[in-house]
């Protein structure tokens, strides 16, 4: 993952993901890193997946579980500029 950028987006801005995560964590959201707006966000996984479409639901539905079941959150980075979006699964503690 070191030559990934978005993955170094991602570890710069861990603290800020991580804090917002925390505050939601009960609800187990999915977490959204928005590049150019310099933004994160939290989603209930529910009305994120429902956004997707039929193959990126499936998707998320097995990178969430697993998440889940392996002490992990899922986070999203997305590029506008580049029309991309990345998903991560990383330790909540």
């Amino acid at each position: 993952m070191a030559t990934d950028p978005y993955w170094k987006l991602l570890s710069k801005n861990f603290p800020d993901i991580r804090r917002l995560y925390a505050m939601y964590a009960d609800k187990h959201p999915v977490m959204l890193y928005d590049i150019q707006e310099h933004f994160v966000y939290a989603y209930p996984y529910e009305d994120y997946r429902a956004e997707l479409n039929e193959r990126s639901q499936a998707s998320l539905k097995q990178q969430y579980e697993d998440a889940l079941a392996n002490g992990m959150f899922v986070v999203f980075v997305r590029d506008n500029k580049k029309r991309k979006l990345k998903s991560y699964s990383v330790p909540i503690s």
